[in-house]
């Protein structure tokens, strides 16, 4: 019997211990932790009446910009720029549905992104760098931020996902308590490259839901050459960043439709010649966080921007160095992979074949 494409995904997701779900799969572990409902952080800090003093305190930052660790000190409100090149407003790129994001996060109706222009990084592998680096993008006021927050949620995305929002967040903050006012119910996911400091996540403790942070390299020497000049904190850096928000959100928890509530879920990109020091990323996790931690293995390394000029990193990687990270994973003891993860593992066996 011919076996179709929506078999072959419908048996890749069930062997991984996956729920089918049309085209779409929702793993195993996204069904833990399941609760009821969850109200979002932000109406709760609201309601206490927190939320206004973490604006006052996130706003006066940019008088002396230290929103992430380079600290380079300009007034962004004066119009001046640091590293990132972000001034006195939010630069967004886009905003709209998308259902390329981890699963939990996709649902039915997919994830409300919003790309943030320019980074606080400057990754020679950057695959969207026209947008990080180039800061393509249109300026937006806080109030029509907040209105993007309300168009995506009228469209029926489950999250409101902030895509690079460190050097943005002042204005984040201020555009959800407006849109909060007027109708604002979705958990925030931050969804950001893993370089902050300890200060600025506690900032937004009890404000944002989902954490969706990278962990790019263990090894700061790789970092430093990848990237940016100086950046061999960036290892200490995000791991701090990242027990912190374990701390304040816990593992994932989900919906009974297993769409993610609340929680910490954590992305790691394989790369080429292990660069990356996946097998010290999986065993850190395992030991520092918890097994039970939601964790995407990315394959989708590319060739991109200035990667080409470093021979480590230009090619992309091979069916072997995945499979060793999905195999390096399982051995560390983590239990709840993307599932997209086990079906990335199984594609690249059949090209070993």
């Amino acid at each position: 019997m011919k076996l179709t494409r929506r078999d072959f995904i419908k048996s890749i997701t069930l062997a991984a211990g996956g729920t089918f779900l049309g085209t779409r799969a929702l793993g195993a572990g996204s069904r833990r932790n399941a609760v009821k409902s969850s109200t979002p952080g932000y109406e709760k800090m609201k309601k206490k009446g927190d939320l206004s003093g973490r604006i006052e305190e996130a706003w006066a930052k940019l008088e002396n910009c230290d929103l992430c660790p380079h600290k380079c000190g300009v007034n962004r409100l004066r119009g001046q720029t640091g590293f990132c090149r972000a001034g006195a407003e939010a630069v967004v790129h886009s905003s709209s549905p998308h259902f390329g994001e981890e699963l939990p996060l996709v649902g039915r109706n997919g994830s409300g992104t919003i790309f943030f222009s320019h980074c606080n990084l400057r990754c020679v592998f950057c695959q969207n760098w026209p947008i990080a680096h180039e800061g393509r993008g249109r300026r937006v006021s806080n109030d029509e931020l907040a209105d993007l927050m309300l168009s995506l949620q009228r469209r029926g995305c489950h999250n409101i996902n902030l895509v690079t929002p460190t050097h943005m967040m002042p204005f984040i903050l201020k555009a959800v308590n407006i849109a909060h006012g007027k109708g604002l119910h979705l958990p925030l996911c931050y969804n950001t490259g893993g370089y902050e400091t300890e200060e600025c996540i506690e900032l937004l403790d009890g404000i944002v839901d989902i954490y969706l942070p990278d962990i790019k390299f263990m090894d700061g020497e790789y970092a430093d050459k990848y990237v940016f000049t100086g950046a061999r904190d960036y290892p200490e850096r995000a791991r701090k960043a990242v027990i912190l928000m374990h701390r304040q959100v816990g593992d994932l928890q989900t919906d009974s439709a297993g769409i993610a509530l609340r929680g910490l879920m954590l992305r790691h990109l394989v790369m080429p010649n292990r660069v990356a020091g996946t097998r010290e990323f999986v065993k850190w996790v395992a030991e520092n966080l918890s097994e039970e931690t939601y964790v995407n293995i990315m394959s989708q390394y590319r060739v991109e921007h200035r990667a080409f000029e470093y021979d480590k990193i230009a090619r992309a990687i091979t069916a072997e160095e995945f499979e060793e990270a999905i195999r390096w994973a399982r051995e560390a003891g983590l239990k709840n992979l993307d599932a997209r993860s086990e079906s990335r593992l199984e594609r690249f066996r059949r090209m070993l074949r």
